[in-house]
């Protein structure tokens, strides 16, 4: 019997991670015993904090895994603060997975990965399963910008994504003493990693604003607007298309998207406040 996709399965925290001050990562099992949970990456849940509320949180950690599933949350209102608080052994509810995913069907490319802050955490599957076949395509970058040095997430993943072949390149808006890498935003540093455009996939998650600007150099660059693919966040509280809070456009992002082409939204993200 098909399941309610508004009925949420039972999920026990397993453990709790904090990245930074105000990012931490749960890690989940299903309470029924014997459930798998797979999902391609770049989809999302709903997942509800009882007593608190439900909010959208994509996806992280590795889509091969699917003994345990994994969030990155950070803590911004009533229902993600309160999910900082959780226990080992405490209990969500998640519906999903839901949404489009990223296009890694496309081999012998180069990928250039461009994330922005949090937008990490929606792009951190795509790069382990590259990583996973990483025989299958060509050069792989990962540019990754962040305000300051602190609100860098997942160090660790990225050292060792960079030992087993993706070439990861950091910026940091301000510096500290501490800081000895790139300064700046993004977008200086977009052109000079494309090499090869016509043959470039561009995967590429952060603040809209983000997209605007890197989009315009990657196209600069040479890469076709069919190659260039972005995750989009929107007030999503359904994941089905049925309360429409998340509509851009003809689109509704929980089902359409968040995975889509810049050819598809291109005449949307120019438009203020849509």
């Amino acid at each position: 019997m098909h399941k309610d996709v508004l009925t949420p399965d039972i999920y026990q925290v397993q453990s709790i991670r904090n990245d930074t001050s105000d990012v931490f990562t749960l890690t989940l099992t299903p309470k029924e015993k014997g459930k798998k949970f797979s999902f391609l990456p770049g989809q999302f849940n709903m997942v509800y904090h009882f007593g608190f509320g439900e909010i959208p949180l994509s996806i992280t950690g590795d889509p091969g895994n699917s003994e345990i599933l994994v969030h990155t949350v950070r803590a911004v209102g009533p229902v993600s603060c309160a999910m900082q608080k959780l226990q080992p052994g405490d209990e969500v509810g998640i519906r999903g997975p839901f949404g489009t995913s990223w296009p890694l069907h496309q081999k012998e490319f180069d990928i250039f990965v461009i994330a922005g802050g949090m937008g990490l955490v929606p792009l951190s599957p795509a790069v382990l399963q590259l990583l996973a076949h990483k025989n299958q395509y060509c050069d792989m970058t990962l540019l990754y910008g962040v305000k300051a040095p602190h609100e860098i997430i997942y160090k660790n993943a990225l050292e060792i994504w960079q030992e087993q072949g993706i070439k990861v390149d950091i910026t940091v808006d301000k510096a500290d003493a501490s800081w000895k890498g790139n300064v700046g935003v993004v977008t200086p540093f977009i052109k000079k990693n494309i090499k090869n455009p016509k043959k470039t996939l561009i995967f590429m998650c952060g603040p809209e604003i983000m997209f605007r600007f890197a989009a315009k150099e990657v196209l600069e660059a040479g890469v076709e607007e069919n190659n260039i693919y972005l995750s989009l966040e929107r007030n999503m509280q359904c994941g089905v298309g049925f309360c429409g809070r998340c509509q851009l456009g003809p689109y509704f992002v929980c089902k359409d998207g968040p995975v889509f082409s810049y050819a598809q939204v291109k005449k949307w993200l120019i438009i203020k406040e849509l």
